[in-house]
């Protein structure tokens, strides 16, 4: 089979048209050649010729050069090279390039029939050859070896076929190049411009909400994926940059499309995965709409780009106004979203930001003019140190704790040649960053005072004291000072046993003491330590004397207390204010009984003084170490009860630090402090095991562990009871969790071998190598196998190598069985074996003797006898009129008939012949040979094939086979030329010489032509004229009912009328004819358009069957948008909504009832040709409210009586219907919203005023007659079929719902007897004509809630064109009841667009370009100019902001420039003349001088 392959694309020619520019290109190469390169004059090769044309406009093509071999040897090397073009995205209606070249073998014959092909694509094997899959069958075919040059091996991938190879394409579209997009979506980037962006969330459904949000995707981020694992269903909604907001319901699996970004959703039975490639089209926010069941956890990971990038600013002012200076730049940070500067805050928040280094460049070079008088100089350049950025040292911070801020200053400063100091403008310093003026400082929390529990009273009976422990606990934990002291807890308190105790002296009252002891205690005072120094005395300490006067002393210090660590310091004397209170006084107690006793005494007084001299020592020791409370332990047990016990240490007051104990008296130790913690019951706890090892090292893997709800029965016991999972507290830790969640490498997955191609003597088995990864979720990934790294394994291997045995091998037919006329010819066969060469060789017959020798018999013919009759040849024509409808892409034609077509359309006309040859066939037209033209010719099939049909091409076109021959007359619609006989045949007995030049021609007589040549113009020309009526009352109607049809369903769409999908009308040149007289009668009157519009209505009912298979109408999308002119069944009727009046005019009658009786419906003419018994005009109307029907006859009202009634169902009846009731009838349906009209014309040819019915309306007293005797009717006979039962139908009730489904009732009785005398009968009676009608059936299955909008706001949207712009509205779902409803509810109905252009002079904007500034350079590869590009208003030219213009291309404001050779390579020469100074300066170290300055700094 030969497939012709076009190009769909519009730039592309056939490959045979390819295949001759190559020749051309190798023909006229010599004169395009370019200079021979030194290298092709070493290999032989002439140069390189042009470049081809581009394969494609768009999305990437490919041009190739050719070369030729000047030498009669071979050379090495190809002839032949690549390269990429046309890399530019294709119009979004440009289609795909691989369907465009299945689609055009759509008119080619496959198996004898015509498919619709669909591409395949990546196929594994040969991704550049063109396989294609039938729409209707799944037939995968290869329809071509190779694709054309530029189609993309793969969906996925940028690799492109080249003369059927697939080569390698990179993201630089270059040819072999292995540049690859980052993440990011840069070709050949570093991902240094986006940032990965991974997490997951768990819905909570107790928290009664019914969605929630998973998370917000940013503009422009890429490679989305989320994972759903659990009952709930994800939506997404976008929010534009310009604040327009939508909502994307995901129901099923699917590509969707939102704001531009395509979608893959995919809905399983356990999880929902959703990937989206980027970049996104808007900001996305992934929401969760909650189901009933167990909480969902979603999984998600996305590259988001980085908003806030630096962007480098023009050169600032140069350093001088001439003779030669310096200018450097600097950066701002720029939002990608806004299109605006920002402050450097935004883009340091990105670490994988890095701002670009100021660059320097030399300027204003001219010579200073002696004129000028002086050279201005800016402050900096490069002889002197540039600009910086100089800061003061930070402030103290605002607080010592709980969070403060410090500040500094930041200025610019620059030091001159003197190395003066001074402040500049800040934009000499932004090459660089400046550095912050403010910092957090003291983030942590202030140290709080905790006190503990008290300790037991210190004595057993009466009053005593408690302690506890009261700790400063700072931000860490820790024990430390800081806190204030005045809001420290005290640390001891007085505590009361009752229990009554022993007094001695010192515990009697005051009154009961002696007197100087009860002096003692009134002149005393107490006196606390505060903040300031004060003198605070002790206690007194015991007389010295037991008798007689002696001396009472008592320690009295300099004493502060310490706010931070609430202690208490000793101070020198000095530093306490006011009178140092006494440390020494009189006492007495008894006088002594004599003087010896108070000597002893005295001496015992003297002796206690020197002891109390030698223990001077004590006191100073008690005064520098004293006991200290430090914190608690940790509890000893972590529940079921523990203690923890305060830790005294011995402190050293002054350095505040531990001491040894040694150092403090033990006799003023604190005592020991106890406290129960812990004292909670231990509940069941979870008990965890090891975890195992990974399952997997990639992907995804599980790891597994033991957990069991254990509970211990008391401390003490070693014993553990496992518990039930309820007794534990919420939640269990996981016994499984995933490991290695990354992305596999791709690899080879190999499937199962497939059959071997043969089952002995050596054959093959294939099997399927694809390459996989393995993703991070568990999905396995199918990839291009460029991806996999390794060698592919083997797709193919040996199999069934055993030897086969012999075998019968049929050969060819042996010679026919007769000389001449019928006989039988034998296939014959042979024994073969195969040997291991698989090559045959024939062996001994009886080797095969135990398989049944093949034996086929076929019947030949051969020359006829000479005693036999040749039969003649016969043309098989059809008597048919083909009347062109609507244009089609091809029409099929056969001989015999007649042809009005429309121009343009391209045609087969065929000659089916028999006991003929069809490559014997000759054509003539206008009964000359038909000459062959570029756009028609004559096929060795013997069928003519005229492209695009023209004027010209309209003539009688006559076959001949043999002595047969039959004519076609063809016409073109439009064309007012009209046929005639040509004067050629116009010789004497019609005979013509056919091919006089030809010595072998022969006299053909030509048959007169039946009928006149123009004798059905007429008709076509009314039937042409009544398409066009039937067209403007479909547009009529389909303005009265849009908004209908916008509302309904799919269904609604495709119903259409039949006689709007005719491509063309096919009638029997036999029903003309009979109808031809009575046309010529009434043409122009009310029965000659009945007559064509009946005409019309039979020919579109017999369509399918006079069609047969010589038509191939269009596709059905064409007929889809047809009003309803036409009735079909498949139309559903709105009543939700109040509408007008609409007839439904059905094309054909309708029913099958008896030939005595006729219904037709209203529209179609109605020509009675025999008597009947009884005539029904339905008339069907829809409306709501229900319309009213009303019947008329030649526009006046019609009047009822026993004959002629109307029926329940709005129908008219009219029995024995006669000549006086033929006229014009009228239905006329009337509602308050309007009224519409629909009529018949009723012709009975015949007698007057009589009718008498016959055959099956012979009752028992003779023929059933209808009399009119003086214009009154005789009483009705009714006998027979004249009276039927039938089924009476009342009119439905109300709908019992407005919407939502409701249902409607009616009454459905069983009726006999003539209208109006009818009476009622059991309803077994009328089940013999017909089924019971329906009396329930569905209304208003409509939803309660509708799409509703608001106004269309005002035009200021983005610019999308010339003059365009955009407004929008706000769509929601609303409740019948006016509130609105979520989103989902109005799911199923057409949602309004939101959006739309307008037109607005406030996008008549353009990019206005500047002039080109001087090149930087003369010379090398550093110059560059640049010119100013704005968005400028057209009439106004006031520039506007950037983004309003960007619906166009924005042109380059820079350019590379005089990109030459400053010199021959290697030659090191000097190209500015600074380079004395720059030598002078000791700049040649760095790079950019060294390579302008290469001669100066040589030696350096």
């Amino acid at each position: 089979m030969t497939l012709t392959l076009f190009q769909a694309e519009g730039v592309n020619s056939a490959c045979n048209t390819r295949r001759h520019a190559r020749t051309k290109a190798l023909h006229n190469a010599a004169s395009s050649r370019t200079a021979r390169s030194e290298e092709d004059r070493d290999t032989l090769w002439d140069a390189w010729g042009s470049w081809s044309e581009c394969s494609r406009t768009c999305a990437g093509g490919a041009s190739y050069s050719l070369r030729r071999c000047l030498s009669s040897k071979t050379c090495e090397g190809q002839n032949i090279k690549y390269r990429t073009c046309s890399n530019v995205d294709c119009p979004p209606d440009a289609g795909d390039f691989r369907a465009q070249q299945c689609s055009a073998h759509a008119d080619v014959r496959y198996q004898g029939q015509y498919h619709e092909w669909l591409p395949v694509y990546n196929d594994p094997d040969n991704p550049c050859a063109l396989k294609c899959k039938a729409k209707d069958s799944g037939l995968v075919m290869e329809l071509a070896p190779k694709v054309l040059d530029g189609t993309r091996c793969y969906t996925e991938s940028l690799d492109m076929c080249i003369s059927g190879v697939c080569q390698i394409v990179g993201c630089d579209h270059e040819l072999g190049s292995t540049a690859k997009e980052d993440n990011c979506g840069v070709c050949n980037g570093d991902g240094s411009s986006c940032r990965l962006v991974r997490g997951h969330y768990k819905s909570q459904h107790a928290s009664g909400k019914t969605e929630d949000t998973v998370v917000a995707v940013p503009y422009k981020s890429r490679h989305v994926r989320l994972v759903l694992k659990g009952p709930d269903h994800l939506y997404v909604e976008s929010k534009t940059l310009q604040g327009v907001k939508d909502e994307l319901i995901l129901d099923k699996s699917g590509q969707y499309f939102l704001e531009n970004t395509t979608l893959d959703y995919q809905k399983l039975s356990d999880k929902e995965v959703l990937r989206i490639i980027g970049p996104l089209g808007a900001d996305f926010t992934v929401k969760v709409q909650f189901a009933s069941g167990a909480d969902s956890v979603v999984q998600y990971i996305y590259y988001q780009p980085i908003i806030h990038r630096w962007r480098e600013t023009d050169f600032f002012p140069c350093s001088v106004t001439c003779g030669g200076g310096y200018q450097l730049t600097s950066a701002e940070c720029f939002d990608l979203r806004s299109s605006r500067v920002v402050v450097d805050q935004y883009c340091h928040y990105y670490p994988e930001n890095v701002k670009p280094k100021p660059k320097l460049q030399e300027c204003n070079m001219e010579p200073c003019l002696a004129s000028d008088g002086y050279k201005q100089i800016m402050p900096y350049d490069l002889y002197q140190p540039l600009p910086r950025w100089e800061s003061s040292p930070w402030t103290a911070c605002s607080t010592s704790c709980g969070g403060g801020i410090q500040s500094r200053l930041v200025s610019c400063v620059e030091e001159d040649m003197q190395g003066v100091i001074t402040t500049a403008e800040e934009w000499k310093c932004l090459y660089s960053p400046k550095t912050a003026i403010l910092q957090p400082c003291s983030t942590f929390d202030c140290p709080t005072w905790l006190a503990q529990e008290w300790s037991p009273c210190t004595v057993t009976c009466g009053q005593g004291l408690r302690y506890r422990v009261v700790l400063c606990i700072d931000h860490r934990g820790l024990h430390a000072g800081g806190c204030n002291p005045t809001t420290k807890p005290h640390i001891k308190e007085e505590c009361l046993v009752t229990v009554p105790c022993y007094k001695s002296i010192d515990t009697l009252p005051v009154e009961a003491k002696p007197v100087w002891h009860k002096q003692a205690i009134e002149l005393e005072e107490e006196i606390s330590v505060t903040e300031e120094p004060t003198f605070i005395p002790g206690p007194w300490q015991a007389c010295s004397r037991t008798c007689g006067a002696g001396t009472q002393r008592r320690r009295v210090k300099c004493q502060v207390l310490l706010s931070f660590s609430q202690t208490v310091a000793d101070l020198p004397d000095d530093e306490c204010e006011g009178v140092k209170h006494a440390t020494s006084q009189p006492c007495y107690r008894t006088p002594c009984s004599g003087v010896l006793g108070q000597g002893k005494e005295s001496a015992k007084e003297e002796e206690e003084e020197e002891e109390e001299g030698g223990k001077g020592e004590t006191p100073e020791r008690e005064e520098l170490h004293d006991w200290e409370y430090e914190g608690l332990t940790e509890c000893s047990e972590s529940c079921g009860g523990g203690v923890q016990e305060a830790v005294v240490i011995c402190l050293n007051k002054q350095t505040r630090e531990a001491a040894d104990q040694s150092l403090c008296l033990s006799s003023s130790r604190p005592p020991q402090l106890l406290q129960d913690c812990k004292t909670q019951p231990c509940p069941p706890r979870w008990e965890t095991g090891e975890w195992s090892s990974c399952s997997a090292t990639c992907g995804v893997g599980l790891m597994t562990r033991t957990v069991a709800c254990t509970h211990r029965p008391s401390r003490d016991s070693n014993r553990t009871e496992v518990l039930r999972d309820e007794d534990c507290q919420s939640p269990k830790p996981r016994p499984v969790q995933a490991c290695n969640r990354f992305d596999c490498p791709p690899m080879w997955d190999t499937r199962d071998w497939g059959q071997c191609s043969q089952s002995c003597g050596g054959g093959f088995q294939r099997r399927q190598v694809l390459c996989k990864q393995r993703l991070a979720d568990g999905s396995i990934l199918e990839m291009p196998d460029t991806f996999c790294p390794s060698k592919s394994p083997a797709n193919q291997q040996p199999c069934a190598k055993r030897e086969c045995p012999p075998q019968w091998v049929t050969t060819d037919w042996s010679q026919c069985s007769v000389t001449c006329g019928n006989g039988i010819q034998r296939l014959q066969a042979v024994c073969r074996k195969q040997g291991e060469d698989r090559g045959h060789w024939t062996v001994d017959p009886e080797n095969c003797s135990l398989m049944a020798q093949p034996i086929r018999i076929r019947p030949c013919s051969l020359r006829l006898c000479d005693n036999s009759v040749k039969p003649n040849p016969t043309i098989l024509a059809q008597r048919k009129v083909y009347i062109q409808w609507r244009k089609g892409k091809k029409l099929q034609l056969v001989v015999g008939g007649y042809a009005y077509l429309l121009p343009w359309t391209t045609v087969v006309l065929r000659c089916p012949t028999r006991h003929f040859r069809k490559g014997h066939i000759r054509w003539l037209k206008e009964g000359r040979p038909l000459v062959g033209l570029p756009h028609l010719s004559v096929t060795s099939p013997g069928y003519i094939k005229i492209q695009q049909l023209r004027a010209s091409d309209a003539g009688i076109y006559t076959c001949v086979a043999g002595r047969a021959q039959e004519h076609f007359v063809l016409q073109i619609i439009g064309s007012k030329q009209k046929l005639s006989v040509p004067e050629s045949w116009l010789l004497a007995g019609g005979q013509q010489k056919v091919g006089q030049s030809d010595a072998a021609s022969t006299e053909v007589r030509f048959q007169e032509l039946p009928i006149s040549l123009n004798q059905y113009d007429n008709i076509v020309e009314h039937l042409l004229e009544l398409k066009g009526s039937l067209q403007s009352k479909k547009d009529t109607a389909d303005k009265i009912h849009s908004s209908e049809k916008n509302r309904s369903t799919l269904e609604d769409d495709r119903a259409s009328s039949e006689l709007s999908s005719l491509l063309v009308l096919i009638a029997d040149t036999h029903r003309l004819d009979e109808i031809m007289p009575s046309l010529s009668e009434g043409l122009g009157g009310p029965l000659g358009e009945q007559l064509i519009v009946q005409l019309l209505s039979d020919l579109t009912m017999t369509r399918g069957e006079t069609n047969e298979s010589t038509l191939y109408p269009s596709e059905s999308a064409e007929s889809s948008t047809q009003g309803p002119l036409l009735y079909n069944p498949n139309i559903k009727a709105h009543t939700s909504r109040p509408r007008s009046p609409v007839i439904i005019q059905r094309p054909r009658k309708v029913g099958v009832v008896p030939s005595s009786e006729m219904i037709v419906h209203v529209g179609v003419p109605v020509l009675l040709q025999k008597a009947i018994a009884s005539l029904e005009l339905r008339c069907e109307a829809l409306g709501n409210p229900e319309p009213s029907l009303t019947w008329t006859r030649n526009r006046k009202e019609l009047h009822y009586n026993s004959r002629v009634s109307l029926l329940s169902s709005g129908s008219l009846r009219i029995q024995s219907p006669s000549k006086v009731d033929e006229g014009l009838y009228t239905c006329t349906a009337r509602n308050r919203l309007g009224s519409t009209s629909l009529s018949s014309w009723l012709q009975i040819p015949g007698g007057k005023g009589r009718n008498c019915l016959q055959g099956n309306g012979m009752g028992a007293n003779g023929p059933i007659c209808s009399e009119r005797n003086n214009g009154s009717q005789s009483a009705e006979v009714c006998h027979g079929q004249a009276c039927p039962l039938r089924w009476r139908m009342d009119p439905w009730s109300p709908c019992s719902a407005n919407c939502g489904g409701g249902s409607q009732t009616r009454r459905v009785r069983c009726m006999k007897g003539a209208e109006g005398r009818s009476r009622e009968a059991e309803g077994k009676h009328c089940l013999g004509t017909g089924r019971r009608p329906s009396d329930t059936r569905l209304c208003n299955l409509l939803p309660c809630a509708r799409w509703a909008t608001t106004l269309w706001g005002a035009c200021h949207g983005q610019c999308v064109g010339p003059s365009l712009a955009t407004q929008q509205r706000h769509v929601y779902c609303q409740h019948t009841n006016a509130t609105k409803v979520p989103y989902r509810m109005c799911s199923g109905l057409h949602r309004p667009s939101s959006l739309r252009n307008c037109s607005t002079e406030a996008c008549a904007l353009h990019w206005r370009v500047g002039p080109w500034t001087q090149c930087t350079a003369t010379c090398g590869r550093h110059g560059f100019q640049s010119r100013q590009v704005t968005c400028a208003h057209r009439r106004t030219g006031k520039a506007t902001r950037e983004h309003h213009c960007t619906w166009r291309p924005r042109p380059p404001s820079w350019q590379r420039c005089n990109i030459l050779s400053c010199g021959k390579a290697g030659e090191c020469r000097d190209s500015t003349r600074y380079c004395e100074k720059v030598r002078q300066l000791e700049l040649c170290p760095l790079a950019q001088f060294k390579s302008r300055c290469c001669h100066s700094c040589r030696n350096t």
